[in-house]
């Protein structure tokens, strides 16, 4: 109750002891205000790293969220709906995740297989978003402990990366470095569904990928700098999220089209607008170009890459030396053999064997094969038991079932001979040593790339390349089929993109025979590492070039890709009820029709 005392009086006026508070307050306004204005405003880089910091704490609120739903027991719809939700926040911070943070990406959302680090010998079980999705999608009350847990520890990962990035520094060059990889991501993995292989939400969390994307290169301004590029890349972003969106499903997504129209037009303007606006792009060696325009791009991957230094770079001379020494018996112990007995260049560097035939008359233990784009793979031999192509050359000299030569041997007898010892001069200021020879075998195998097929032709826009049944079939391969998930585009064998520096190796459970009966005792990998998980484990191979590899696999149990198709089609080893626990293929169907599977062969011969 206002008292009389109390009560205001009508229009009435500061009093004079009141005149310096009200002034007082408007000059603080007005100072407020004027520093405001004159505050320097935020630097692109500024705004990337507020909003990616925003970004990752509505990720931290969403997995959370998440977590209190599975610990009160809520409904499969309700926990389903959540776990969505959580990896599109994630989507949003994956381009600078991924770029500084790939361990702390890997524990948010690696694959869902025991990781082998084979220098330390230990097994690192997965954890993350693709766990908990093995648990939700369905859900199994009885998994709550497992998801309950699997929840905590990615919401203690999540937790991680936002102190990490906190004071994380960022550069102009990384942002749009990683802008750049995100959509080589996007194209090689997210679309493929290698991230989201039970849900199959891949496609709404592409486009929430790009949607980020587009954001983040809108602090940059770039219509103040070229109104064109602007205008064409923000149409393009618009583009590729509304194919994204409009897909009818997972299986039906037109992957080539998007690839094509979409992905390696956004990827291209990114580099154009970021040369642009002088934005230094980096110099240093990858396996893919840090200049690359697109994936499709005849050049975008370093041959050289993968040498032990600098100085193992092949050359013009090295190379001509190399194809010297490949098509010549003096490298063998008997003078009758050469590289070229197992790897014939008309049958795409293979021999057409189930497996090659040994010194003696005896047959070697696995299929040869092939060294067509052998240079763009992280580890040589089906068990990645040597890294550099410099070693796979002395084993196979050396060995005693194959060339059962002697570099010694072979460095005297080259030293002896006036041609050779004038071309390694040439090549090499140290001439003929047991290095060098391995070398110039080396730099020949890394000049066997080739990136002409009809299917690369098609994506850099000869749309008249391929078949309607060859475009299903890339469409299946990159989607339905599930090859790409371990066949990795566009180099469709195991090194790992967008970084491509690891070859992964798989256990897929291949039989003895082509009557499906028994697995092949082969141990593979586990030869090497006496790793568990390596049991039956061998390197992802390439498929290009796969019509003249014949016969298939790493036994040469298949003779022909319609077997090699079949074979996954039912699941693999598992699928074939042989009870490997390690199997690291899905076990599952993939239900193909036979005009699908038709279209797959199609596909890889198109090759």
């Amino acid at each position: 109750m206002i008292t009389q005392e109390t009560q205001p009086i009508p229009n009435a006026k500061p009093s004079f002891r009141a005149w310096p508070l009200v002034v007082s307050a408007a000059v603080l306004l007005w100072l407020i205000g004027l520093y405001g204005y004159l505050r320097p405003r935020q630097t692109p880089l500024e705004q990337v790293k507020t909003q990616y910091l925003n970004d990752i704490a509505q990720l931290d609120s969403a997995v959370h969220q998440l977590q209190r739903s599975i610990q009160h027991s809520q409904s499969a719809d309700v926990l389903q709906e959540q776990f969505r939700r959580a990896r599109l926040r994630y989507k949003r911070v994956e381009f600078l995740t991924e770029l500084y943070f790939p361990e702390t990406a890997k524990s948010i959302n690696g694959a869902n297989i025991p990781e082998v680090d084979e220098a330390d010998r230990k097994v690192e079980q997965p954890e993350g978003f693709q766990v908990l999705e093995e648990l939700l999608f369905p859900y199994n009350p009885a998994q709550q402990e497992k998801a309950i847990q699997q929840a905590s520890v990615l919401v203690s990962n999540v937790g991680r990366l936002g102190k990490v990035a906190t004071t994380n520094e960022l550069t102009d060059s990384h942002v749009f470095d990683g802008m750049r990889l995100e959509v080589f991501r996007l194209i090689s993995l997210s679309i493929t569904g290698f991230d989201s292989p039970v849900s199959h939400h891949s496609l709404p969390e592409a486009s929430e990928a790009l949607a980020s994307l587009q954001h983040h290169l809108s602090f940059y301004n770039l219509g103040d700098h070229d109104t064109q590029l602007a205008r064409r890349l923000d149409s393009t972003f618009t583009g590729a999220i509304d194919q994204l969106k409009q897909a009818p499903d997972f299986n039906q997504f037109d992957r080539l089209n998007f690839i094509t129209h979409h992905a390696n037009v956004l990827s291209a303007l990114l580099l154009d607008a970021q040369q642009r606006l002088s934005i230094p792009v980096f110099k240093e060696s990858r396996l893919l170009s840090p200049s690359a325009r697109t994936l499709s791009d005849p050049d975008a991957f370093n041959p050289n890459h993968f040498v032990n230094s600098i100085d193992d770079r092949a050359t013009p001379a090295r190379i001509a030396l190399g194809k010297l020494l490949f098509y010549d018996p003096i490298l063998s112990g008997d003078g009758q053999r050469t590289c070229a007995t197992c790897h014939q260049p008309d049958k795409a560097f293979t021999d057409g064997e189930s497996r090659s035939l040994a010194i003696g008359g005896q047959r070697v233990r696995r299929n040869a094969p092939t060294l067509m784009n052998s240079a763009l793979q992280a580890t040589q031999f089906t068990d990645s038991r040597v890294v550099f192509l410099e070693d796979q050359a002395s084993d196979v000299i050396q060995n005693v079932s194959e060339m059962h030569g002697s570099l010694p041997v072979a460095v005297k007898k080259l030293q002896h001979q006036e041609t050779y010892r004038r071309q390694f001069t040439s090549a090499y200021k140290e001439g003929v040593t047991e290095h060098t020879l391995k070398n110039a075998l080396a730099s020949y195998v890394r000049s066997l790339t080739y990136f002409d097929s009809r299917v690369d032709r098609y994506l850099r826009g000869q749309t008249a390349s391929l078949t309607n049944q060859e475009k299903l079939g890339f469409n299946l391969f990159m989607g339905k089929a599930q090859c790409a998930t371990c066949h990795f585009y566009p180099l469709f064998n195991g090194t790992v993109p967008p970084a491509y520096e690891k070859t992964e190796s798989e256990v897929l459970g291949t039989p003895a025979t082509s009557a499906n009966r028994q697995l092949d005792p082969d141990l593979g990998k586990f030869h090497t590492t006496t790793m568990d998980p390596h049991r039956y484990a061998f390197k992802t191979p390439t498929v290009r070039q796969t019509a003249k590899t014949a016969p298939y696999m790493h036994n040469g149990v298949y003779q022909t890709l319609e077997q090699v198709v079949d074979f996954y089609n039912e699941g693999g080893g598992n699928g074939l009820g042989f009870g490997i626990p390690n199997q690291t293929l899905p076990d599952s169907k993939l239900a193909l029709t036979k005009a699908e599977q038709a279209a797959l062969v199609a596909f890889m011969k198109a090759l």
